[in-house]
């Protein structure tokens, strides 16, 4: 009996082996943990997000290993367990790096110089989106958003921020993770290692002594939009009439005139724009109907 080309070219293989347990120790350690996370939530099933950081902080990323540990541990199927890991980009699942260094590449930060800063990483580390150098040192990929778009370009190490990056700065920046320097972010606490940043979010203590200080709040950028809410005003930027006539002695004489340091980022500067520009006026809005 002979067999056609289609069937012989198909093969269905091995099925995959269960995943090996972990060792006894470790186990007991992490289930100890487990239970302590387990407690904070009244139905247990919302404790998955966490527990996945918590082995995660175990290997550096969700192993098959954690993922069954996760499910014995939540009376959850693997595959449940394996849909939550496969949705949520911060669940690694496969080794990484000791930093893992993302930068923005969404809307602002790309076209604010994001894009440029990728690429030049890219080449400059020899890695592609996701891939880890080979002193296992920094792990490369580009984010969505960093939610700080008032920095941008904005890079993050270990979810923390670095503001205001070039490609110039950025590639000192990962050249002195991979040395062993002492890197400060711009704002936040200073760095840990990535499977001590997973262990935090997993919602345990930063037992580092200062470090919780350090992680202060906000830059100040972020934070005029809430005073502007508070009421509390900033001093008027000069916007000059739409129709270009020049405004009296009396009123430029009172108006404020930012100084460059006053501004709060660094590309938080006066642009042109419809309200500015004598030249090009928006023109006032058409009622509906009109």
């Amino acid at each position: 009996m002979t067999t056609s080309s289609s069937e012989q070219s198909v093969s269905l293989g091995m099925p995959e082996l269960p995943a090996p347990a972990y060792p006894d120790d470790v186990r007991a350690r992490l289930e100890a943990d487990g239970r302590e996370i387990i407690a904070r939530y009244p139905d247990s099933r919302s404790a998955l997000l966490p527990l996945l950081h918590l082995v995660q902080a175990e290997e550096g990323h969700v192993t098959r290993t954690g993922q069954q540990f996760c499910a014995e541990l939540l009376d959850l199927t693997t595959a449940e367990v394996a849909a939550v890991v496969t949705f949520y980009t911060m669940y690694r699942r496969k080794p990484s790096g000791d930093y893992q260094v993302g930068v923005c590449t969404n809307t602002l930060c790309a076209v604010m110089g994001g894009d440029a800063i990728f690429e030049e990483l890219q080449e400059h580390l020899g890695v592609g989106n996701g891939e880890t150098t080979g002193d296992g040192k920094v792990t490369l990929e580009h984010i969505e958003c960093n939610a700080a778009c008032d920095f941008a370009p904005v890079v993050m190490v270990n979810w923390e921020f670095f503001d205001n990056q070039t490609p110039a700065s950025a590639k000192r920046l990962v050249d002195d993770l991979r040395a062993g320097a002492d890197v400060r972010p711009t704002r936040g606490a200073r760095l840990c290692t990535f499977k001590d940043t997973a262990r935090i979010l997993a919602g345990f203590p930063d037992e580092r002594p200062g470090a919780v200080e350090e992680s202060g709040g906000a830059g100040p950028a972020s934070l005029v939009g809430l005073r502007l809410a508070r009421g509390e005003t900033a001093p008027a930027r000069v916007v000059h009439p739409r129709d270009g006539r020049p405004q009296d002695e009396s009123q430029d004489a009172a108006a404020h005139h930012p100084s460059p340091s006053e501004h709060l980022s660094s590309h938080d500067a006066p642009q042109d724009t419809s309200a500015s520009d004598p030249a090009h006026p928006a023109g006032p809005a058409a009622e509906e109907g009109e």
